[in-house]
């Protein structure tokens, strides 16, 4: 059966990873970025048997998010899986953040999610289950001091992962969390780091792989909640 994947937030790397490898795998894979011209391109560039629909959509806007849904499934149907991938970040620390960026950051990675989970969870409770994945940071377990916007929010998120997945996995919703844990390779990440062992940043398309293995991890025996990405001992703190 053909599922429909929504990414709330996606541009290069991990996002696009994650909308390529869902397609090759079946899925009708709909884009949810604040900027179109990037997410068109993407979506009408994803491989076969996927097929693709750009969704123009500012996750801080609870109205957008909701239309959003609407528009999918118009063009697809119920959701099945939904990915919380957007990311707003204050990297301040407590002094230096005005409340506008600590509200920001917030009302991406918290609200955001909140408003997409309801949407999407909506739809799973209607066709007999589905996913809900959020990609979460370092910051979600462990802060690292110095950004208490993205820290608050990245921990709220992960709280509401937990108690999703406390309240649906029952009804046969399976939430997990993915801790990143490391730099992701972007475009131009490493010319920014010139300095830096390039075998120390993570692959984009292999960290889609661990998302998609969760995807099919449907059985309610076995339902992993926490998956932790790193790029192994060279630059990294274990939880």
């Amino acid at each position: 059966m053909t599922r429909t994947a929504v990414i709330a937030g996606v541009g290069p790397g991990l996002g696009e990873s994650l909308a390529r490898k869902f397609a090759a795998e079946g899925c009708q894979v709909a884009l949810f970025a604040r900027s179109s011209e990037y997410i068109e391109d993407l979506a009408s560039d994803l491989p076969d048997p996927g097929e693709g629909l750009a969704v123009q959509t500012d996750l801080a806007d609870v109205e957008q998010i909701r239309e959003g849904f609407e528009a999918i499934r118009a063009e697809f149907g119920p959701v099945d899986v939904l990915v919380n991938h957007a990311s707003a970040a204050s990297w301040t620390g407590l002094m230096d953040t005005t409340v506008e960026a600590f509200e920001n950051a917030w009302a991406v990675n918290g609200r955001g999610a909140f408003v997409c989970s309801q949407e999407a969870v909506g739809d799973m409770l209607e066709t007999g289950g589905g996913t809900v994945l959020f990609t979460g940071a370092t910051s979600a377990v462990r802060s690292l001091g110095g950004a208490i916007g993205f820290t608050a929010a990245k921990f709220a998120a992960r709280g509401m992962a937990m108690d999703i997945a406390q309240e649906f996995g029952p009804e046969g919703i399976h939430v997990a969390h993915v801790v990143i844990d490391g730099q992701i390779d972007t475009p131009g990440v490493k010319e920014r780091y010139p300095d830096r062992d390039p075998d120390t940043f993570l692959d984009p398309d292999e960290m889609a792989e661990t998302y998609w293995h969760l995807v099919e991890q449907d059985d309610l025996s076995t339902q992993p909640f926490e998956v932790h990405i790193t790029n192994g001992p060279q630059n990294t703190e274990f939880l």
